[in-house]
């Protein structure tokens, strides 16, 4: 008895292996089948290299004549940095295709489905469709809005406190969660902090992890306040950095750019920037997703702006106190229960002592 299933878990966890290496493309596993027998594999290793069923078609031990093509999104049918993939499977003769996810990009969008049934390959949608999508939820609000997936995160003591009364946070979280934090900051191609963090910790904002991807980092600096002795700014030619304000001063900005860094003018909105043209911005440069690790005033503002996507929670078994110490989310807070910032879909995560709580907006 076939398992489409099970071949289809195979190809989820093939594709999970680009993570950090693949954006702004998808990311896309496959798995190929032949007589009950894996006779190829293979996932979309970087952006511009071989597409996944490129990858298990060359990857094959047979011919894959006849054979059974599983594959985590819809091939793609046009011609971009690699030929289309369907080409690929009508040429080696596969019988058979079942694909997780249909494909959002309007240059796919069911026109590889149609291409390959035209052909008379048998094709079978929506094997574990929600998690080859969940897989890729940055692709899919990428490629519909041309804006980041925001994804906020911030670590927090069982009171709800970020830092203590002098400010002090390091660390909150044990060293498993802040490893994790890493890996994602190498699949996020940007992290964004507010000006108040850089004046307070001076941080690098890059991954620390072997091999890792530094993403762009993005400063919210309304009037331009950053130090140009700051380390992104000592480093804004190794690393893209972006300053985004509403300072229209022209020589503080000059100097800024001499530093490497690019400047996006953005109008403000009310006390801080207007996030939602920021992000508009960001998208053209080609940022399909977004790290948040604000603090508690930027954290108010993304979420009053409604551009926050996914909440991450890390929760340390801490109690800080006092009545001065920081809390993730701060400005005025809503005045009434019923008007609280929803988000749905929990997971729970466990990293040493620490848990990790995961939302999506809802």
């Amino acid at each position: 008895m076939e398992n489409h299933q099970k071949y289809m878990d195979l190809a989820i966890d093939l594709a999970k292996r680009g993570r950090g290496q693949v954006n702004p493309n998808p990311l896309v596993g496959a798995v190929i089948v032949k007589d009950n027998v894996i006779i190829g594999s293979g996932y979309h290793e970087k952006f511009g290299g071989l597409h996944a069923e490129r990858q298990a078609l060359a990857a094959c031990t047979q011919s894959a004549a006849g054979a059974t093509l599983y594959v985590t999104l819809e091939p793609c049918c046009h011609h971009g940095k690699t030929p289309p993939c369907t080409e690929a499977i009508i040429d080696n003769r596969i019988s058979r295709v079942v694909i997780g996810s249909s494909d959002p990009n309007p240059l796919v969008s069911g026109k590889g489905i149609e291409i390959l049934r035209q052909q008379g390959i048998t094709v079978i949608t929506g094997v574990r469709e929600t998690t080859c999508q969940e897989m890729n939820a940055v692709f899919f609000h990428y490629i519909k809005n041309r804006t980041p997936y925001v994804l906020m995160k911030y670590a927090m003591t069982l009171d709800g406190k970020i830092a203590t009364r002098t400010g002090k946070s390091k660390w909150i979280t044990g060293e498993e969660a802040r490893a994790v934090v890493h890996q994602t900051r190498n699949e996020y191609t940007g992290i964004m902090v507010g000006v108040n963090t850089i004046l307070k910790d001076d941080p690098q904002l890059t991954c620390r992890i072997d091999s890792g991807r530094n993403p762009s980092r993005i400063i919210c600096d309304t009037h331009l306040r950053t130090p140009l002795s700051s380390r992104v700014v000592a480093a804004a030619r190794k690393i893209p950095t972006y300053l985004a304000t509403s300072s229209r001063d022209q020589k503080k900005i000059k100097r800024f750019e001499i530093m490497g860094c690019k400047i996006l003018e953005v109008p403000p909105a009310g006390d801080h920037l207007n996030l939602q043209e920021l992000m508009v911005q960001l998208g053209q440069e080609g940022i399909d997703s977004i790290l948040l690790e604000g603090g508690g005033a930027l954290n108010f503002s993304a979420l009053k702006s409604d551009i926050v996507n996914k909440l991450q929670v890390y929760l340390a078994p801490k109690i800080f106190g006092g009545a001065a110490a920081k809390t993730p989310v701060e400005g005025s807070g809503v005045g009434l229960p019923s008007e609280a910032f929803q988000f749905t879909d929990r997971k729970i995560k466990i990293f040493g002592e620490d848990i990790c709580l995961e939302y999506v907006k809802r």
